[in-house]
This record gives C-alpha cells, sequence and structure tokens, in this order.
C-alpha cells in the first residue's frame, strides 16, 4: 500500500495530525511527539520539518530530509542508525550538518555493528537486541523530557 501513498501526502497528514493533538478538543496534552521506524523514520524527519508544532521526532534509520529544510525543525531530534546501514547512512553528515547550521537541539546514535531493521525483531538476520534496548530506552528518555 506504500506505493499508492505521496511524500506529499503522508507529511500533510502528519501535519494535520499534531495540529488535530495540540488541541484540546483531543483530549490529549497538547504536546505531540512521533516516532518511525525505516520509511517511517523518513516520515518523522519530513515532519519534523514540516510541523513546527512538533516537540519530539525520534527517527530510527529513517531517510533524510532535504538540507534545505531543516532550518525548519523545531523538535528535539533523536536519531538511530544502524552502523552497517551504508544506503541510509551515507545521508548522515550532510543532515548533521544542517542540524548543526540551523542549531536544531539533535542527538545522533550509531550503533556499530548493527544492521538497518536493528530493532526489527521479527528478522533474526537484522535483529539486534542489545542495540534496540539502547536506542529504546533514549527514545523513552527523550519523550518523558520533552513532552513532560
Amino acid at each position: 500500500m506504500f506505493s499508492q501513498l505521496t511524500p506529499e501526502g503522508v507529511t500533510a497528514d502528519g501535519v494535520a495530525t499534531v495540529a488535530y493533538l495540540g488541541t484540546g478538543e483531543s483530549r490529549s496534552t497538547g504536546k505531540v511527539g512521533a516516532m518511525g521506524f525505516c520509511w517511517g523514520g523518513g516520515t518523522v524527519n519530513n515532519l519534523a520539518v514540516a510541523s513546527p508544532d512538533l516537540l519530539a521526532a525520534v527517527a530510527y534509520y529513517g531517510a533524510q530530509p532535504p538540507a534545505a529544510g531543516v532550518a525548519k525543525i523545531k523538535a528535539r531530534m533523536l536519531l538511530h542508525y544502524g552502523g552497517l546501514d551504508t544506503r541510509i547512512n551515507a545521508g548522515i553528515p550532510a543532515y548533521e550538518e544542517a542540524l548543526k547550521a540551523a542549531g536544531v537541539d539533535y542527538e545522533i546514535f550509531v550503533y556499530e555493528g548493527a544492521n538497518h531493521a536493528f530493532n526489527n525483531d521479527t528478522s533474526a538476520a537484522r535483529y539486534d537486541k542489545a542495540a534496540a534496548d539502547l536506542a529504546w530506552s533514549r527514545t523513552i528518555e527523550l519523550f518523558k523530557e520533552a513532552l513532560a
């Protein structure tokens, strides 16, 4: 079903969701964070660019957004990458440079020896329990701090 989606449509839906969750109508605290894995990680990166109301964003091995939009990010960013994931990791240096230049509050963690999808416990070939557990603890810590 991914092929039926457009990046622009997914981002627009995410922005609308963040906006709705920020209202009293949603019965939420109004403090919104987002997390995504793989394709969803790239989606979260794009959402962070598009939604100034997003407070925290966690991307697991997600594609990086275009550097030109990074200055729009207001969310605290937590970015997890597998050290063996050369395809996705090729974009880290430019992304980090743009994050620094824009003064974005971010952390990048590269889990050495871990593959893309290291958090996917349904794939014995990729799952790395130690990396997954550490990344998850960091994720929960960020959400507790940023959304408290």
